[in-house]
C-alpha cells in the first residue's frame, strides 16, 4: 500500500446546488424582453410601414369588395427624410392609386376609394363619363349599376344630377380627387369634394384574406360548420394585388 493521504488534502463531495429559482428567474426576464421587441416592432410596423383594413362597404366593388382583408402601404406616400428615402420606396400619388384615408367628414373613419383626379387637374364629368384635362377617362375596373342619368331629365332626383354631373373644376394643390369603382353606389369627392393629402393613410396592397359576409348556415353540427367555413372563403383572392 502506498503512504497515507493526508485527509486534509482530500476533496469532500459538495451538496449539489438548486439553480432553479435563478433560472427560471432569467429565462421569465428574456421571454419578457423579446416580448416587448416584438410589440414594439409590431407598432412600427402598424404605424410607419404595413397596416391590415376590413373592407365593410360596396362603394369598391369588384376591385374590393365586402369582407376583404386589406393590407395597407403606410412609407408610400408619407413625408421621407433623406436617409429614409434611399431604404423605403416613396412615391406621389398616381391617378388609378387605390388608397386609404380618413373620411374628411369624421377622421374616425376610414374610407377606399381610387385616385381620379391629381392637384391642378382639370376634372369634369358628363353622363357619368369622366374627363380629366378634357380627355375622357378609359376606366375598365369601374362598374354602373344603373343605366344613364340625363341631367335634362325632370324625373332624376338632385342627388342623382350630383352623382353623374360634375361640372368642370380645378383641383386645388394638396387634394385629390376620389371616387369608388362602384361608381353608382358611392360616397366619394362627388359629395364631400376633393380630399386633402394629409388625410392620407396608404395605398392598398393585396388581399391577404377574404370572407363572404353572408351567415351561412344556423347549425350546430360541426362537420357542416366546418364545411360553411370553408364555402365562405373566397380562396381565390386570397393574397390578390389591389390594381
Amino acid at each position: 500500500m502506498g503512504p497515507d493521504v493526508p485527509v486534509g488534502s482530500l476533496t469532500a463531495p459538495q451538496p449539489a446546488l438548486n439553480f432553479t429559482f435563478p433560472t427560471f428567474s432569467r429565462r421569465l426576464r428574456e421571454l419578457g424582453e423579446v416580448l416587448v421587441a416584438a410589440v414594439l416592432l409590431a407598432l412600427f410596423v402598424r404605424t410607419f410601414l404595413i397596416q391590415a383594413f376590413v373592407v365593410p362597404t360596396p362603394s369598391m366593388e369588384d376591385t374590393v369588395l365586402v369582407g376583404d382583408h386589406l393590407l395597407v402601404n403606410k412609407f408610400v406616400y408619407a413625408p421621407h427624410g433623406r436617409f429614409l428615402s434611399r431604404i423605403l420606396p416613396y412615391r406621389e400619388v398616381r391617378r388609378g392609386d387605390v388608397f386609404v384615408f380618413k373620411f374628411p367628414g369624421d377622421p374616425r373613419q376610414d374610407f377606399i376609394k381610387r385616385a381620379i383626379a391629381l392637384p391642378d387637374d382639370l376634372l369634369e364629368i358628363r353622363n357619368k363619363t369622366v374627363f380629366v384635362n378634357g380627355v375622357a377617362q378609359a376606366e375598365p375596373r369601374i362598374h354602373h349599376a344603373e343605366s344613364r342619368i340625363w341631367a335634362d331629365s325632370p324625373a332624376v332626383p338632385d342627388t342623382r344630377r350630383r352623382r353623374d354631373q360634375v361640372p368642370a373644376t380645378r383641383i386645388p394643390e394638396r387634394t385629390y380627387f376620389a371616387m369608388g369603382d362602384n361608381r353608382d353606389n358611392s360616397y366619394d369627392s362627388r359629395f364631400w369634394g376633393p380630399l386633402p393629402a394629409s388625410n392620407l393613410k396608404g395605398r392598398a396592397l393585396l388581399i391577404y384574406w377574404s370572407w363572404s359576409p353572408s351567415e351561412g348556415l344556423r347549425t350546430s353540427h360541426p362537420l357542416r360548420r366546418f364545411s360553411d367555413f370553408l364555402n365562405r372563403i373566397r380562396w381565390s383572392r386570397l393574397f390578390h394585388i389591389v390594381t
